[in-house]
């Protein structure tokens, strides 16, 4: 059927539960979505669907995402949709806009304290006040647990008993991090100042306690959609409660599996229990995943299967809709340089080969891994950036640039194409287009310019598409000072382009990002798990750590561990949750030219279904390859073959015929009509001695060969 109408067009090219989430009636609604399941679009599309039919008006929708570039993102799918108006935002964003449009009001004309972008100075301070002296890390660490205390709705004289149910592992005695916590909210009224926290609470209080606010936000905003809602944490959602004000039109989206920020206060309860809090909520689950292959679905399946705990209620199995790629590629090298300088090697291969190096990511557990990795790839000459380390808007090359192009609006001629106009800019700070540096932190600075040059020639050619642009008109091409404008504020909303160079990111950072091929590397026991992680509900949420960075590769996917720190150290173990890390075909010869020794532990091998992705773990479906509920592609001339040769070898040999191969294992050959003797000893249930008994006979079979030259009938 053609769509014609607009909500039509909206609708055509989703999946069934896609749809479902869409045309889902007004009121809550709880999207399960998995990794890779297209959850924006279906956000997307709901907004949209809506507004399009009439059913609401763009403006009082408010939906409420964790980043800035996931909230530029729906914003811009959005205008292309055609519905603009729609108010996408962080929490502290949108809390933040309301504060100070009612700071007037709420402080009968007094100016809002100023906001503080980093507590760690304050914190510094605070600690000094409590008798201890705390350096940068350790600040951090103390500012770390404040948030969590005013993000878990704790206040100071609150801290140790809270602290003490929910286990946290403090930098100091509970006490005297109580006592830093009181000395840093005294020195914040004192200063006049607030930190982010405290805008979401000012926020709160602003609705709470002033009906005449609560009535005008409430009009605004009629209906909430709420993105990554397994993260939200108990300050966010009693903000989400007043926005809300007893009215239901919620569409949360979330998935429990992928909860990894329960250190900040995050919490998946209230998307577990949002069908309990929400009667009659309409609950759609999204498990094609369009993103990674069944390979790389398969594994994810694998590593979460085994979950336990509240969050596994909602556990989702992925169905992967791509093409057949490669196996994970699992390896095991002697020391942690060595698997550096392995990881430096395979980029550069990808890379020259031609993936680009933006679509290629390093994972690790925690930042201070990244160093071993920007060594070896500086000496391989892999261009890489280190995602978290620096916004991008502050790093200092950006800022003169953005002076250097806010400067030649001025000097520059009015008719100059707005890229070559960016390159002759840039130019004078010493940046040329055709000499990037080989690597390390020069080839850095170089690739952030490139991205602006690049950013220049996207917004010239479709300026009416770009988040927050500015649209041409027929008349008047785009010039520098649009571009600039642009600039600044895409610097406001921290929505960075795209810099191209191998990402080196922890596992936490990598949330809500994809890549070509991850490599997902230092996955020891004690790193990952981390030594830290004591509690059930702790290990749990390492689990989902590992699950959320094999869901990040598209195609191609790395997992790697060291079996010492640096060489001749101490032995370590493998990280408990994967099935198998280093199969016998996949295990690294060490940098001497010689396998891994010692006794090796039998994994069990993973096996996914050929057609949908899903792992495998009945012994009839693994034998198959595919799902008993998946379709066959049988070759039914070819069974019937098999039949009559296993009936012709079972009787010469006075054996029932399953002894000579299962009915199911015959399935599996006439499905998968294997062509080699590699492909036969693939299939569950055909080792070594039945290739050796009927290899020969079963490849000949599948050639085409009859059954009469192969068992001649006179023969029995």
């Amino acid at each position: 059927m053609v769509a014609n109408s607009v909500p039509d067009r909206v609708l055509a090219g989703l999946d069934p539960e896609q749809r479902s989430a869409v045309t889902a009636p007004a009121g809550p609604v709880c999207v399960l979505a998995g990794a890779g399941t297209g959850k924006t679009r279906a956000v997307t599309s709901r907004i949209a669907y809506r507004a399009l039919t009439g059913e609401i008006s763009a403006r009082h929708v408010l939906a409420v995402t964790f980043t800035a570039r996931a909230a530029a993102e729906l914003r811009h799918r959005l205008v292309i949709a055609g519905v603009a108006n729609v108010q996408a935002r962080t929490f502290h964003a949108a809390a933040l806009r309301q504060v100070r449009y009612f700071a007037p009001r709420l402080l009968h004309g007094r100016a809002m304290p100023e906001l503080l972008d980093s507590k760690v100075r304050l914190v510094t301070l605070a600690a000094a006040r409590a008798g201890l002296r705390a350096d940068r890390t350790a600040a951090r660490d103390l500012a770390g647990e404040i948030e969590w205390a005013k993000s878990s709705l704790v206040e100071p004289g609150e801290y140790v008993v809270a602290a003490a149910k929910a286990l946290r592992e403090t930098p100091h005695e509970p006490a005297r991090v109580a006592e830093v916590f009181m000395a840093y909210e005294k020195l914040k009224r004192a200063g006049g100042v607030i930190d982010f926290e405290d805008v979401l609470r000012a926020a709160v209080w602003g609705i709470e306690e002033h009906p005449d606010v609560a009535e005008q936000v409430r009009n605004q905003y009629r209906h909430f959609v709420v993105d990554e809602y397994q993260d939200v944490n108990p300050l966010q959602q009693r903000l989400l409660d007043v926005w809300l004000g007893g009215r239901d039109d919620v569409t949360v989206v979330g998935d429990a599996s992928q909860t990894i920020y329960s250190f900040t206060g995050a919490t998946s309860s209230y998307l577990v229990d949002f069908p309990r809090r929400n009667r009659g909520a309409t609950v759609v689950r999204l498990v094609r995943d369009y993103r990674s292959t069944p390979q790389v679905v398969g594994l994810a399946n694998a590593v979460i299967s085994q979950a336990r705990g509240t969050a596994s209620r909602l556990r989702l199995e992925l169905v992967g809709q791509r093409p057949a790629g490669p196996e994970p590629d699992r390896r095991i090298f002697t020391d942690e340089p060595a698997e550096a300088n392995a990881v430096a090697a395979r980029c550069r291969a990808l890379i020259d080969a031609g993936t680009p190096a933006r679509e290629i990511a390093v994972l690790f557990r925690t930042n201070a891994q990244s160093e071993a990795y920007e060594k070896a790839f500086a000496e391989a000459g892999v261009p890489y950036l280190v995602h978290g380390a620096e916004r991008f808007f502050e790093r200092p090359e950006v800022r003169q640039a953005m002076v250097a192009l806010r400067a030649a609006t001025r000097s520059l001629a009015g008719d100059t194409p707005l890229p070559a106009a960016v390159v002759e800019a840039i130019s004078a700070l010493g940046w040329a287009p055709d000499a990037p540096p080989l690597g390390g932190a020069a080839r850095e600075r170089w690739e952030a310019l490139a991205a602006l040059v690049q950013l220049a020639g996207e917004y010239a050619a479709t300026p009416d598409l770009m988040p927050l642009g500015v649209a041409a008109t027929v008349e008047r091409p785009v010039t520098l000072t649009d571009f600039t404008g642009e600039l600044a504020r895409r610097a406001a909303q921290q929505h960075a382009p795209t810099v191209d160079g191998v990402t080196l990111a922890s596992l936490h950072s990598a949330k809500g990002l994809e890549w070509d091929a991850v490599f997902l590397v230092g996955l020891a026991d004690g790193t990952l798990p981390t030594t830290y992680a004591r509690t059930a509900e702790q290990v749990e949420e390492e689990r989902r750590l590992l699950y959320v960075g094999i869901t990040r590769a598209r195609q191609w996917l790395w997992l790697s561990y060291a079996s010492a720190r640096s060489p001749g150290g101490r032995p370590r173990r493998p990280c408990r949750f994967l099935p198998e890390l280093a199969p016998a075909a996949a295990v690294e010869r060490a940098t001497t030219g010689r396998p891994t020794r010692g006794p090796q532990r039998r994994a069990t091998r993973i096996v996914s279904c050929r057609i949908c992705g899903t792992t495998l773990l009945a012994g009839p479906d693994r034998k198959l390859g595919r799902c008993a509920t998946c379709p066959s592609d049988i070759d039914d001339e070819l069974h019937g073959r098999l039949l009559e040769w296993r009936s012709r070898v079972a009787g010469a040999q006075k054996v029932p015929a399953y002894v000579v191969f299962t009915d199911a294992t015959l399935v599996a050959l006439a499905e998968r009509r294997p062509g080699r003797a590699e492909d036969l000893v693939a299939i569950a249930g055909i080792g070594p001695r039945k290739l050796g008994l009927y290899g020969e006979a079963v490849l000949a079979l599948v050639e085409g060969t009859a059954v009469d030259e192969i068992c001649p009938q006179k023969s029995f």
